[in-house]
């Protein structure tokens, strides 16, 4: 019991390792050849699980040969565009300046069901809005709206501003995060008079963000019924 316990603990981070090597993905937006890799280790994993008298080396191996692999193939498809097309394809062209393309859709087995649910994953529920719909190598659809239904933006209306600020998170659950006060340029010192304007210890702080501009937004603990009482 307990040696199959520590093979499944010793595969899953072998896995975790295999997985980052590989890159930073949603399961939807992996390339075909991630993809079958990913099928190939998670099935080769599960043989010394299942069968406790097999060596784990039996599974090390070929998950770590094939991540191998797959980093080689990745890393000759970043120096060479038609390798990169051979091993993952390209993007196809499924409606062309407002027509669809009924021949790529033929050749993708890309159904008017598929382009619908697509369209509408796009927050699209209108055919006649769409302008260009391209299928990328991953098999999602990216969008362009005609100019009509275009979102109006603040360029449309000539209007002057400037961009946003990505705050940080400078308080979690009560403690801290330095890093993140140092990449605002904020200090100890600016933390501890906001919090005491606002009455606020940092144990009362639940989340807490912040940005370059000093600007901040506080969201205090929530009090138990034994706190209230």
């Amino acid at each position: 019991m307990f040696i199959v316990m520590f093979r499944a603990i010793l595969l899953y981070i072998l896995i975790i390792i295999a997985m980052r090597l590989m890159g930073k993905r949603q399961l939807g937006e992996l390339q075909p050849s991630e993809l079958v890799t990913t099928i190939l280790v998670s099935n080769i994993a599960s043989i010394p699980i299942e069968d406790p008298n097999l060596p784990m080396v039996l599974s090390a191996v070929p998950i770590l040969t094939l991540v191998v692999f797959e980093y080689l193939m990745s890393s000759s498809a970043l120096k060479s565009k038609r390798f990169s097309q051979v091993l993952s394809g390209k993007p196809m062209v499924i409606i062309d300046n407002g027509i669809i393309n009924q021949k790529t859709m033929k050749k993708l087995r890309f159904t008017n069901d598929d382009l619908m649910e697509s369209l509408r994953s796009n927050s699209i529920f209108d055919l006649q809005d769409v302008l260009y719909a391209i299928v990328e190598t991953t098999g999602k659809v990216s969008v362009m709206l005609k100019y009509d239904a275009q979102t109006v933006t603040p360029k449309m209306l000539s209007l002057k501003g400037s961009d946003p600020v990505i705050p940080s998170i400078v308080i979690s659950d009560g403690k801290v995060i330095k890093e993140a006060l140092k990449t605002c340029n904020l200090g100890r010192g600016w933390l501890n008079k906001t919090l005491e304007e606002n009455h606020y210890q940092i144990s009362d702080i639940f989340l807490m963000t912040a940005d370059v501009n000093a600007q901040y937004y506080i969201v205090p603990k929530q009090k138990t019924e034994k706190q209230n009482g």
